[in-house]
């Protein structure tokens, strides 16, 4: 991206914290300014009309201004957000949602932002958000995400797999979830995802376990969760979609 020159105002930027407990929702909603989501604990459910992200503390999501979407904490979820005035947010992030990785120092800035010592001096807090906005223009992104269903018995199949990742059902049992035929199924699949609703599935079974892998949890655990025969079944299949393996990606 192009380097950042800091011609901001203090209003540009605004921090938040909040916190989440477990299961607790946002239900779908939008901000004038670009948000950029980030926690320091616990990982958050992001999904916009599209697409789904699963957000582990060391990364972290760009929301455009006006950008319809919507959380759920799983588990704790320790909030640190920042949010961007509009005329300045898509110069920094873009103007798609996006997820990134978040490196020691900007997640360090965050907070910093948050702190009461900063926030009572706005020529330090201005100081602090031009070093903020520059980081921002020079993170790596962080492209794993799942494509979401828009027609409503597509979603009801995806929901299922979703909400039952150890089971693989089939495709008879998810188009009767649908209420739809297997084939009118595998078409709307095909139509609005690009591929196969299996590969599909293997695309959220990778989303779910990423949180899990980042947090440290042994790949044989991860794998028995996910309905996995073996543990290199599942890294097989991870290394297949990502690149690389479990082991590596952490």
């Amino acid at each position: 991206m192009m380097p950042y020159i800091d011609n901001s105002k203090p209003a540009d930027i605004r921090a938040l914290a909040r916190d989440y407990v477990d299961g607790e929702t946002v239900g779908e909603h939008c901000h004038k300014d670009g948000q950029f989501i980030h926690a320091t604990e616990g990982v958050m459910e992001i999904r916009t009309p599209t697409r789904l992200w699963l957000v582990p503390p060391q990364r972290g999501l760009w929301i455009p201004p006006r950008t319809a979407h919507a959380l759920r904490a799983r588990g704790k979820v320790t909030l640190r957000t920042v949010y961007i005035v509009a005329s300045r947010a898509t110069f920094s992030l873009g103007e798609q949602p996006s997820g990134f990785m978040v490196s020691p120092f900007l997640r360090e800035i965050i907070l910093k932002s948050l702190s009461q010592d900063v926030i009572e001096d706005p020529p330090r807090f201005h100081r602090l958000a031009a070093v903020l906005l520059d980081e921002l223009c020079h993170l790596t992104p962080d492209l794993l995400s799942l494509a979401m269903a828009v027609d409503r018995r597509l979603a009801s199949a995806c929901a299922e797999i979703l909400a039952t990742p150890s089971i693989n059902p089939g495709m008879k049992a998810l188009s009767k979830q649908a209420g739809t035929s297997i084939r009118t199924l595998t078409r709307m699949a095909q139509s609005e995802f690009g591929c196969s609703l299996s590969i599909w599935r293997q695309q959220a079974l990778i989303l779910i376990a990423v949180p899990k892998i980042i947090a440290g949890e042994q790949v044989a655990s991860i794998a028995e969760t996910l309905g996995y025969e073996t543990p290199s079944a599942f890294t097989a299949m991870f290394r297949r979609i990502v690149g690389i393996t479990p082991g590596n990606y952490r």
